[in-house]
């Protein structure tokens, strides 16, 4: 995982798999970084993410209600076909920006 700071907005570039193992780490290491920064969007890059279960849209749920808590929103950026399934299926895109990003050559 990498973080990015830049100003109002915070970029988490998440990598390998994210599952019951790996959450704790992940959860705390973005939820210090919400409220030291205070960011008013908070970017989950998926792009990295070769696996993830249900443990990622817990991930995702809790990161947006900490974002929330600061007058923040959360978007989910460059999820596979796989992982935006997953999210659909929760339920959870009508409350969510699920953008691509395009990378200039």
């Amino acid at each position: 995982m990498e973080i990015i700071n830049s100003g109002d907005r915070l970029t988490v570039m998440l990598s390998g798999e994210i599952d019951h193992h790996t959450l704790m780490s992940l959860r705390g290491t973005i939820d210090a970084q919400i409220e030291q920064h205070t960011p008013r969007l908070l970017a989950l890059d998926f792009g990295g993410v070769s696996f993830m279960d249900s443990s990622g849209i817990g991930l995702i749920l809790g990161r947006k209600r900490i974002a929330e808590c600061y007058g923040g929103k959360v978007i989910i950026k460059n999820a596979s076909g796989y992982v935006e399934k997953l999210i659909r299926l929760a339920g959870l895109a009508p409350m969510l920006a699920i953008v691509k990003e395009v990378h200039k050559a």
